[in-house]
């Protein structure tokens, strides 16, 4: 017996994004997820639009270029959505330009002079940058506003899903590893750490490559957010002081006075990592339609509203 149009499983950004566009198109939809949406991995991102560990490209171009411009839209309330746009330099990522490069407005060479010593060659862009827990409750208000539904109660499979629903969204990340169960999904572990802004304006990401450390630092309303790791299999949760400390040396070579600022926090999330997204719909033995949105990596807020929309055409075709 269903008691629901839609049932979104899972409650970070990819959930909420997906739950807000279905029931902004008239869905009845209900987000289950075992986790508050600050104890997701969501609410530790960097929150730069920017694709980053995420397959198949040409597929992830398409959903950044278009969640690009939602994110653009909403910076026009940043109090209310969390989204500012904020000038920076990606460094070290190659010649380009792919679809990405192309796509991105006011995207140019960084000159050598814009370029922190020892890094190169890079790009210049102006582009959307998230406060990633200001961002998650605007979704949730943004979902009730809309009709849509929150339940916090984990799910031990999509059949036990299907008998509440007709149509089952999986948005569940690292849980699809059991909920479907999906072993090709695997954590990427990320560490940051929060300091206090000693006056940094503008964002700064290089990220070479699939290696286990990159240097970024992100300017947030809470603190200037320094990273960070990518540790494939790594399922821990806790913090290491090494690591933070490296973190913060890499840092400094961008900003020396990152050295001598106070540490706020440390924060540790898990990426949903896999080969490729799986964004497919199929039949479950029941006959609800499943459609799967998960294994978005590092990418998820870059990715959202473009694997929401691609969500809303396989429901509202019925696929398969």
């Amino acid at each position: 017996m269903t008691t629901s149009d839609v049932i979104v499983i899972g409650g970070g950004v990819i959930g909420l994004t997906t739950a807000v566009g279905l029931a902004e198109s008239g869905r009845a939809v209900r987000v289950v997820s075992r986790d508050p949406a600050l104890d997701t991995a969501s609410a530790v991102a960097g929150g730069l639009c920017w694709p980053y560990r995420v397959r198949p490209e040409d597929r992830a171009v398409a959903w950044s270029v278009r969640s690009l411009h939602v994110l653009a839209e909403l910076a026009a309330r940043p109090a209310q959505t969390g989204v500012r746009m904020v000038p920076g330099t990606v460094a070290e990522a190659g010649d380009g330009p792919d679809g990405w490069h192309a796509a991105v407005p006011g995207l140019r060479r960084a000159t050598p002079d814009e370029l922190p010593r020892g890094f190169g060659p890079g790009w210049r862009a102006r582009m959307p940058l998230v406060d990633m827990p200001a961002h998650l409750r605007y979704l949730e208000q943004r979902l009730a506003a809309a009709g849509g539904t929150l339940q916090r109660h984990p799910f031990t499979s999509l059949a036990e899903a299907a008998r509440e629903a007709g149509t089952v969204v999986n948005c569940s990340g690292l849980g699809a590893r059991e909920l479907v169960p999906d072993v090709a999904v695997h954590p990427v572990q990320g560490q940051v750490v929060i300091a206090e802004n000693p006056g940094i304006e503008e964002w700064f990401v290089s990220a070479a490559g699939h290696a286990e450390t990159m240097t970024y630092v992100l300017p947030q309303p809470y603190g200037v957010v320094l990273g960070g790791t990518a540790r494939e299999g790594a399922w821990s949760r806790e913090p290491d002081p090494a690591a933070a400390r490296a973190i913060v040396e890499r840092c400094a070579l961008v900003h020396p006075k990152l050295a001598h600022a106070r540490v706020l926090a440390h924060r540790v999330g898990l990426r949903p990592a896999r080969t490729a997204v799986r964004l497919e719909a199929e039949r479950l033995p029941n006959g609800a339609l499943c459609v799967h949105n998960y294994g978005h990596g590092g990418a998820g807020v870059t990715v959202a509203w473009g694997c929401a929309d691609e969500v809303l055409r396989l429901t509202a075709d019925g696929a398969p």
